[in-house]
C-alpha cells in the first residue's frame, strides 16, 4: 500500500491503473456491503466502463474546456486530460478529495485546473464547454445550474435508480417530477425519465439537446448530450417529451407525445397507466457510435470488451421507449421460451423491425403488435416458417 504523507489526507491510498492512467485511490473495506462507501473519498471501480465511454467519446475531439464537476479522486477528469489531451478543470468541495486529485494529477503527469467549490456556486459563476455531473446518487439538484453553465455538452450520471425506475415512486416524483412504474422495462424508463428531466431544465433557457451516447448499466444511468442553442431547438426537444401508456393487465403499451399525461383504454378493456413524462425516440447518435467502435481497438480501456458489446448493441437497438421481456411473456403463455435468435427471426420474418436491448439479455424491442410477439414465442409454425 502507498500511504499518503499529507496531513490533510490521512487515508491509505492504493495504486490502480484504469485505462491508460495510473491513479491512487482510497483503500476500501471489502467486507462492507458497498465497499466504495467505506472510504472518505469515493471511488467505484465498477464505474470504470462509464469512464471508458466518456474517454472513447471525447478522444480526438476539439473540446477546449471540460469540467469534472464532482471529482472525488479525479479519476474521470484526469483520464480525460491524459488520454484525450483536453484542457480539464476538476472540482470537489471536500479538501480530502482535492488533495487526492492533486496527487493523482502529479502521478499521471497532467496539469488540470484543480479547484474547491460548492458545485452549484461554481456552475452559476462560470461557463465550460463541457460539464460532467457524476454525483453519488441523484444529479437532480445540480442540473439547473449545469444547464446554464454548459456551452456545448452536458454529461450526466444518475445512480439513484430506485426513484428513477419506479421502486421508490414518491422519491421519483419529488426529484424528477415524473411518474415511473416498476415494470419489466424499468431500466429503459429510468434513462428516459432522466433525459426528459434534463430537457425540461434546459428549455427554460431556450436550449435544446441531442443525445449522443446514453445507456443504462447495473445501478447507473449515463447520458452524453450535445446542447443546441435557441428557442427553436428548445421547442424541438420539448416535442420529444411524452408518455408510455401501459396496461396493468396485459403486455399492451403505447407511446404518446405531449407534456400532459394522456388517458387511454387497452383493447383488453383495462385503463392504461401513463408513465412519464419522458424522452421518446432515439437516445444515441449513430455516427458517434460508429466513430467510437472504430477507435475502440486502438484505445487502452479498463472494460473494452464489455464496452464493445454495449456499443454494438446500441448500434442496432431500435429507438422504442420500452421492451418486452420474452421470458416473462413465455411464462404468461405457459410455454418454454425458445432461443432468443429464434424469436427475433420469427418477428423479422413477419415483417416487423426487431432488436435486442443493451441492458438485458431477455429484452426484445420491436414495433410489432403484442399478438405477433406472442405467436413468435409460442412458436406457431404456420405463421413463422423455419429459416433455411
Amino acid at each position: 500500500m502507498v500511504a499518503s504523507m499529507h496531513r490533510e489526507s490521512p487515508m491509505e491510498l492504493v495504486p490502480v491503473t484504469e485505462g491508460g492512467t495510473d491513479l491512487l485511490v482510497p483503500a476500501q473495506v471489502p467486507s462492507r456491503a458497498f465497499p466504495p462507501g467505506s472510504s472518505p473519498v469515493f471511488f467505484n471501480p465498477r464505474m470504470a466502463l462509464s469512464r471508458d465511454s466518456t474517454v472513447l467519446l471525447l478522444k480526438g475531439s476539439r473540446i477546449t474546456g471540460y469540467l469534472d464537476a464532482m471529482g472525488a479522486t479525479g479519476a474521470r477528469g484526469i483520464r480525460i486530460a491524459r488520454e484525450c489531451g483536453i484542457p480539464v478543470t476538476i472540482n470537489d468541495r471536500d479538501p480530502l478529495a482535492v488533495d487526492v486529485i492533486r496527487q493523482n494529477a502529479a502521478r499521471a503527469g497532467v496539469s488540470p485546473e484543480i479547484i474547491r467549490y460548492d458545485v452549484n456556486v461554481l456552475l452559476s459563476s462560470r461557463r465550460f464547454e463541457a460539464v460532467d455531473l457524476d454525483p453519488f446518487g441523484t444529479p437532480a439538484p445540480f442540473v439547473d445550474a449545469a444547464a446554464r453553465s454548459a456551452r456545448r455538452y452536458l454529461f450526466v450520471t444518475a445512480t439513484d435508480t430506485a426513484p428513477l425506475c419506479g421502486a421508490h415512486g414518491p422519491a421519483g416524483a419529488r426529484r424528477y417530477f415524473a411518474h415511473p412504474v416498476n415494470n419489466e422495462y424499468h431500466g429503459e424508463t429510468g434513462l428516459r425519465i432522466l433525459l426528459g428531466f434534463v430537457v425540461r431544465e434546459l428549455v427554460k433557457y431556450d436550449r435544446g439537446l441531442e443525445p449522443i451516447l446514453c445507456f443504462t448499466r447495473e445501478h447507473a444511468v449515463r447520458l452524453h448530450l450535445k446542447i443546441r442553442p435557441g428557442a427553436r431547438a428548445a421547442d424541438e426537444a420539448l416535442g420529444r417529451i411524452g408518455y408510455i401508456l401501459q396496461c396493468a393487465r396485459c403486455f399492451h403499451r403505447e407511446e404518446r407525445q405531449g407534456l400532459l399525461p394522456p388517458c387511454g383504454r387497452c383493447p383488453c378493456g383495462e385503463d392504461l397507466v401513463p408513465i412519464g413524462p419522458l424522452w421518446l425516440g432515439a437516445i444515441n447518435d449513430q455516427q458517434a457510435l460508429d466513430a467510437m467502435l472504430d477507435r475502440l481497438p486502438s484505445t487502452r480501456l479498463a472494460a473494452g470488451e464489455e464496452l464493445f458489446r454495449i456499443l454494438s448493441l446500441l448500434r442496432e437497438e431500435l429507438p422504442t421507449s420500452s421492451h418486452y421481456d420474452y421470458h416473462r411473456m413465455a411464462k404468461a403463455l405457459h410455454v418454454s421460451p425458445p432461443p432468443m435468435e429464434t424469436v427475433l427471426r420469427r418477428i423479422g420474418e413477419a415483417g416487423y423491425r426487431v432488436s435486442r436491448a443493451h441492458y438485458s439479455g431477455t429484452a426484445i424491442k420491436t414495433d410489432a403488435p403484442v399478438e405477433v410477439l406472442e405467436r413468435a414465442i409460442a412458436g406457431e409454425r404456420e405463421d413463422f416458417p423455419p429459416s433455411g
